[in-house]
Order: structure tokens, then sequence, then C-alpha cells
């Protein structure tokens, strides 16, 4: 099932500079390995070592935070629209 995801400026080297493209999978686990195998090393910038969500990177499916959903096994419908925000800080 094909899904947008919104690229962050700071991601965009290993998209060749898109700012959105589509990748395939029914939970955001599998639209996150789809995007790796395009855009080789982009999974390891949104998840940690442990294979979880990086700490400063928050990833939406449609409106939804998916760590007030289901994390990484979110589902994520066809046509959904998948962010990559990272996390500002400041004061």
């Amino acid at each position: 099932m094909p899904v947008s995801v919104r690229i962050p400026t700071i991601l965009r080297t290993y998209t060749d500079g898109a700012s959105e493209v589509t990748a395939a999978g029914s939970t955001l686990a599998e639209v996150l390995e789809d995007l790796d195998a395009s855009y080789a090393g982009i999974k390891g910038r949104i998840l940690d070592d442990n294979g979880a969500l990086r700490r400063f990177v928050n990833v939406y499916v449609g409106n939804e935070d998916v760590r007030f959903l289901d994390d990484l096994a979110t589902p994520t419908p066809d046509g959904a629209q998948v962010s990559v925000i990272p996390a500002v800080a400041g004061g």
C-alpha cells in the first residue's frame, strides 16, 4: 500500500533533495523498511540502534503522533501521509 512520506530538510540528502517520497507498507515499520530500501541509510536516522524511534524524532501518521498510537506497529492505510519531524529545542 503506497503512502506519502514527508521528509524534513535535514534528511533530504538521503532522498536526493525530495521533500516528499512514497513508500509501501501496512505498518510504520514496513514503511520505514521500504523507505530504507529506496533511500539507503535513512532508517538509521529515524530509528536508534535498538530499532526504536530516536528520542528527538517525531513521526506522525496523518495528524497523530505514533508514540500515542501503536508506535512502529501503527497502521499506514493506503494513501496515508507519514511525516518525519525532528524535535526542536529552545527557549
